[in-house]
């Protein structure tokens, strides 16, 4: 039964990306044109997408436990900072290039393009890096804790 409702999801998102053209670099290429032949085509997408999220949200806060796992994974934290601010202008810089997102580059691997694939396995990769960053960061402030422990 927990497998169905994260297939279930997946197609739903995944037919709603190609039902909306938002697989098309061409779509968001148009809706970041905002001085010329803006499409406002994509804001309509996000609004469905809000529309759908937010009810969902307030629905699941009522719940003590969700319906088809153990326990919730929501955000441990809220605020701005400098990683936040960085990989937001990395996405959006990646984003207008290309005009591809992580989901409609993950559908768009069906039609076996090599510019696709490519941005995919440097997707990958560039979330490789990542976690191995992030390891990185907790491994060093774990041993300088435990190095003022000793010391302290």
């Amino acid at each position: 039964m927990w497998i169905i409702a994260p297939l279930l999801c997946g197609l739903i998102f995944g037919a709603g990306l190609l039902i909306s053209g938002m697989v098309q670099p061409t779509k968001v290429f148009g809706f970041l044109d905002i001085f010329g032949a803006w499409d406002p085509s994509l804001a309509v997408v996000m609004a469905a997408a809000l529309a759908v999220s937010v009810p969902g949200f307030m629905l699941a806060n009522r719940h003590s436990r969700p319906w088809f796992t153990g326990q919730y994974f929501l955000p441990g934290k809220s605020g701005i900072d400098l990683p936040l601010v960085a990989g937001t202008a990395l996405f959006g810089i990646g984003w207008g290039l290309v005009g591809l997102c992580p989901g409609p580059a993950l559908e768009s691997l069906a039609i076996l393009s090599p510019g696709i694939i490519v941005f995919v396995v440097a997707m990958a990769a560039g979330m490789i890096a990542h976690d191995a960053w992030q390891q990185a960061r907790l491994t060093a402030h774990r041993d300088r804790m435990l190095a003022s422990a000793t010391d302290g």
